[in-house]
């Protein structure tokens, strides 16, 4: 089936532009990490639009429109999606279809993932499910856009042709894209509200309106001040990588450089009004204001290695690279590059690295036991529930009666001491009077025993108590993570921060299964991402120590839970249960990495607190 719709990309002054008095929708889309162009909602297309209207060079701030996307921002002027916490850069473009499209009707496909959430067609495949239900067609093939699927319209499902997996398929009608007809009206000075003509009282653009003021400032005592001077000397080929040289523009005249980071040094922007094919600029380099990521990729590589010479008089401003490789973290880096671009000054944005997840391969001669820690594995199977725990003798295990208890309030149910307790007919146990008062052994907090016993019935049932005031642990804490296995070994690579030692490598692995009783849904299928997942110590002292202890919290099912991730919102999958792990190897991107000179004692903390401690284990 042919590909309804397409969108035509025309690169001018870094945006596309409709073609004069052509009525189109317009669809901002960002490139994800398998490289597909995934669309904004219709509502922050919307915010995009009108913040374009007001300056083609302004910054965009996602989360204005949309709580899910506060940390986002999108340099129009660079054409990036900036993530401010982790410093991620990821390009954006501005898409044009058809106003009888699905986007211009406000029809989004949508497909059923693990989670039970529902998640949005790229807006190609969208408009190509719509133009065949329009058409009344019974079924859609989408092996013509790459995709081994078909889609069913009469039992609204997505069938995988290999797997013969099927997964539910809905249409949703919401707000219509924006449309546009011409040009885009010329830029004025931003952050500019898109209806009130007033500067945007938001955190962000007030740092960046204030930033600007500050670099405009500075740029008018710079021409005043400086003298004539000849253009700074090109850097030699040895020299050091990752420098450019910028030069201030008032007029933003000046195209945004994109150099990879080992390509040697950057090039300084083409100057104002030189021609696209005169000495200075290649044939292929974009003319002055255009945005090459919208150019072929040819074409993209001739402009990254064009030469232009900064002119006499202006000074430049050597701005190291921004790929996160130095000691500045990489979103201030990419912040800073932003404000430097609203400040008028073309700077050099590199993506953010990936972090090194793996040390370089290992044969399995290298592959060593880690001194002191017996054996190289260990599994867990399913739990089998201890009988005889009724909730009652647990408690009465670690409690001592309080004849006379204190005219204070009970932490559990909220009700005095001196007084019966709240869950007095709720919960009946024989031989538990409501009224009954005891005291912890080791740490003295005192509650109604009828009170522990139904937290104890509400919780794991092991056999363990927890205190709710000081979370002490009487017993031995156990978890609920399912059957997998660990294992464990030393490796001939140095962790950064650990030069001169091996390091230890864990690796666990936890297959997709069941839940059991224990879990939040008995019976429901349960998915575990991301597996093996390995996690790195230092083979020191205290990381032998960390990993012997780890070792005991596997045991005890107290690594892994099921639950609901963070990081994806999926229901129903393993996820790590509050003891920490370094995942990455060689960098520290993330948090999850190193150097990092306090995680060993952070994770002994850990540890302690879900009762794992070095004297426990060797008990």
């Amino acid at each position: 089936m042919s590909r309804p719709g397409q969108g035509v990309m025309m690169p001018v002054s870094g945006l596309g532009f409709p073609p004069q008095n052509v009525a189109r929708v317009v669809v901002w889309e960002w490139l994800n990490e398998h490289s597909r162009w995934r669309p904004y909602t219709a509502t922050v297309c919307h915010h995009i639009e009108n913040v374009l209207k007001e300056d083609a060079r302004g910054s965009v701030v996602l989360g204005q429109v949309d709580a899910q996307l506060v940390p986002y921002i999108i340099d129009l002027q660079s054409m990036h999606q900036f993530r401010q916490d982790t410093g991620t850069m990821r390009p954006v473009r501005r898409n044009f279809y058809d106003p009888s499209s699905a986007p211009g009707k406000g029809i989004v496909w949508e497909w059923e993932n693990d989670g039970g959430a529902w998640t949005a067609y790229d807006m190609d495949i969208c408009i190509t499910i719509q133009n065949a239900y329009e058409k009344q067609h019974p079924w859609l093939d989408l092996s013509s856009l790459g995709f081994c699927y078909l889609i069913y319209f009469n039992s609204m499902s997505q069938m995988n042709r290999q797997t013969r997996r099927r997964r539910r398929l809905r249409r949703r009608l919401d707000l219509a894209y924006p449309l546009t007809v011409g040009s885009i009206p010329k830029s004025q000075s931003w952050p500019v509200g898109a209806s009130s003509g007033q500067p945007c009282s938001c955190q962000q653009c007030l740092l960046v309106n204030s930033t600007r003021a500050a670099s405009n400032a500075i740029l008018a005592s710079q021409r005043r001040k400086a003298p004539p001077a000849p253009p700074p000397p090109q850097p030699p080929p040895g020299g050091p990588a990752g420098t450019l040289a910028v030069r201030p523009s008032a007029t933003f005249a000046g195209a945004a450089l994109w150099a990879a980071p080992a390509a040697g040094p950057a090039e300084p922007a083409q100057p104002p009004g030189a021609s696209p094919r005169s000495p200075s600029a290649p044939s292929g380099a974009p003319t002055p204001g255009q945005n090459n990521l919208n150019r072929p990729g040819p074409q993209r590589a001739t402009s990254v290695s064009a030469r232009a010479a900064i002119p006499p008089g202006v000074p430049a401003l050597p701005v190291k690279n921004l790929n996160g490789t130095g000691p500045v973290h990489p979103a201030l880096a990419g912040m800073t590059g932003i404000l430097l671009c609203a400040a008028g000054l073309p700077v050099c944005l590199t993506r953010a690295p990936k972090p090194i997840l793996h040390p370089p391969p290992v044969s399995k001669s290298d592959v060593k036991p880690v001194p002191g820690v017996p054996g190289v594995c260990r599994k867990t199977k399913k739990k089998h529930l201890k009988k005889s725990k009724n909730p009652e003798d647990v408690v009465r295990r670690y409690m001592q009666k309080v004849k006379n208890p204190p005219d204070e309030d009970c932490t559990i149910c909220m009700e005095r001491l001196a007084t019966a307790s709240g869950y007095e007919g709720v919960l009946r146990h024989k031989g538990v009077r409501p009224e009954l008062v005891g005291r912890l052994g080791r740490c003295g907090h005192m509650y109604h025993l009828l009170c522990l016993v139904a937290m104890y019935s509400n919780g794991n049932k092991d056999g363990s108590l927890q205190c709710p005031t000081c979370k002490a642990i009487y017993g031995e804490k156990t978890g609920t993570q399912p059957p997998g296995k660990m294992e464990f070994h030393l490796i001939p690579h140095s962790l950064p921060g650990f030069a001169d030692t091996q390091t230890i490598r864990i690796v666990y692995d936890i297959p997709t299964g069941i839940q059991g009783p224990e879990h939040p849904n008995p019976g429901k299928k349960f998915t575990a991402r991301g597996f093996p997942r390995h996690c790195y110590l230092p083979n020191n002292e205290k990381g032998r120590k960390v990993l012997r202890l780890l070792i005991t919290a596997w045991e005890r099912r107290l690594i892994f839970t099921i639950g609901t991730s963070n990081t994806t919102g999926e229901s129903d999958t393993v996820v790590w249960n509050e003891i920490h792990h370094k995942t990455e190897f060689g960098s520290n991107l993330t948090g999850h990495g190193y150097p990092d000179a306090s995680y060993l004692d952070n994770v002994l903390a850990e540890l302690t607190a879900q009762g794992v401690s070095e004297a426990v284990a060797k008990a």
